[in-house]
């Protein structure tokens, strides 16, 4: 046998393997959407901490250390705001460059974004790519077998879905920064400034981000109230998530068809907004540092300000760490519940919160099942919310727990900052910019988790779901 036939035997196996793999991928990505969306938020994350620790991407051309690029990064694909470095100063042109595209790339969603690509590319879209995309809609996805999605976001609408989330991104924060810019403009911030600061507070908005671009944040327009409220407007269509967009857009002025999941977190929404200004109100109103000093109308503006931006914003106009002890207990409540689910939002999400409330008013009332405007809410869907709560909880817990052995910080503002990061929030008592490294990779491993999710992180790390082709004798144990 001659040298040669002998090469191309031993090298047909490896031929055959490369062949295999796009198939494999392709089953990999449809059997585990969650873990795929784990390995493509991974690979983003580890891009962008390599081009952030780039000289280029650095305002004074040295290399950015390892733990802030890689924090930066993080929050940055998981729209969450907090930083270890002054966003005005720290990065060059190129660097914010990539900030912005990141907190659009993590803002849509990155399963979304891909799906919306192979629908551009293709000009089709088949199974395979909406099962991806449906995964990043819908957390029951996360588990095998059949969904059903009843009226929310069916397979069938998944394209539609795609092109709202492609079309609203564009068009609302095109909106946002043509409304802006004249607001700029009028705060004596210099044109050529205003023309890029407009659309990067316009994406930080709507993806519900919170980075600022000037120094000083958002200090010199704490009495700009239409800026102020532009990014307000922003960060609430941002938060109540794509399928509540997508349902709007279609029925806007036929409540009677808006889907069970658009009026939970519509009405969800805005009575955690109303709630938390009211709270802020009474418990800042004598408080020097906040509060104390304005007049009833700059109190009651800013009390909304305030608790729009704690449901996710991460925008800032009073010191959070001046916030008396009692407030930052109730921005710590509001920031764990978060927005909307598929938004750019954070936390555990309204509709999370809406389903437990009205399971116990079910229970309190002695109802055999959980019953919302004509809707029987399966049980299902009580599993799953709570197990976002369990998974949350714990997450916040143990991430606390860590960084007050590291730091020795107060508990108050690590309990803050740790929610503000697994609620993808980004603000901060200022404990954020002062962790050392070590305590820095855990706030950030906190993040990574918020934002992929709690039902996703625990159907990637979980076993191939199996089929179980019996039943177990039932018993109850005492509970409550």
């Amino acid at each position: 046998m001659s040298m040669g036939t002998s090469g191309r035997r031993s090298a047909r196996p490896l031929l055959r393997a490369v062949r295999a793999l796009p198939a494999a991928f392709r089953t990999f990505t449809t059997a585990s959407p969650p873990r795929f969306a784990l390995l493509v938020f991974s690979t983003l994350v580890l891009l962008f901490t390599a081009l952030l620790s780039l000289p280029a991407a650095a305002a004074d051309g040295q290399r950015t250390p390892l733990a802030d690029a890689l924090f930066t990064a993080v929050s940055t694909i998981c729209v969450t705001g907090l930083s270890t470095v002054d966003m005005a100063t720290h990065w060059s042109p190129f660097g914010r460059v990539l900030i912005f595209l990141g907190v659009n790339i993590g803002g849509m969603g990155v399963l979304t974004l891909a799906s919306i690509l192979g629908l551009v590319i293709s000009k089709r879209l088949g199974l395979r790519a909406k099962l991806i995309a449906a995964s990043d809609t819908n957390p029951l996805r996360a588990h095998g077998g059949p969904v059903d999605e009843s009226q929310t976001v069916c397979l069938g609408e998944v394209g539609q879905l795609l092109r709202t989330v492609a079309l609203s991104t564009l068009v609302i924060e095109g909106i946002l920064a043509l409304l802006l810019f004249p607001a700029l403009l009028l705060a004596k911030v210099d044109a050529v400034a205003a023309i890029w600061e407009a659309p990067f507070y316009a994406a930080m908005a709507f993806t519900n981000t919170g980075f600022t671009p000037n120094p000083g944040g958002l200090a010199p327009f704490a009495d700009d109230y239409f800026l102020l409220t532009v990014l307000m407007v922003g960060v609430f269509l941002g938060s109540i998530g794509f399928p509540v967009i997508y349902t709007l857009a279609r029925h806007v002025w036929h409540v009677r068809r808006w889907s069970l999941h658009a009026k939970l977190t519509l009405i969800t929404t805005t009575a955690l907004f109303f709630a938390g200004a009211i709270a802020f109100a009474v418990l800042e109103f004598d408080n020097v540092e906040t509060f104390g000093s304005m007049d009833a109308v700059d109190t009651t503006f800013q009390a909304f300000f305030l608790s729009a931006m704690t449901r996710s914003g991460g925008f800032s106009v009073v010191d959070m760490g001046e916030l008396n002890g009692s407030s930052l207990i109730v921005g710590s409540m509001l920031m764990f519940v978060g927005g909307g689910s598929a938004s750019t939002a954070g936390g555990i999400k309204v509709t999370t919160l809406a389903v437990l409330a009205l399971a116990a008013w079910s229970e309190a009332r002695g109802r055999e099942s959980t019953q919302a405007f004509g809707r029987r809410i399966p049980s299902d869907v009580q599993r799953v919310a709570l197990s976002v709560v369990a998974w949350g909880s714990t997450i916040v817990a143990l991430s606390t727990i860590i960084i007050l052995q590291m730091t020795g910080a107060p508990v108050g503002d690590v309990l803050f900052d740790v929610i503000s990061g697994f609620g993808t929030v980004g603000l901060s008592t200022g404990l954020t910019a002062a962790l050392p490294d070590p305590a820095v990779y855990v706030m950030a491993a906190t993040i990574f988790m918020g934002r992929i999710g709690t039902v996703t992180l625990a159907a990637a790390v979980a076993a191939t779901s199996r089929s179980q082709l019996y039943s177990l004798p039932v018993e109850r144990p005492i509970v409550g």
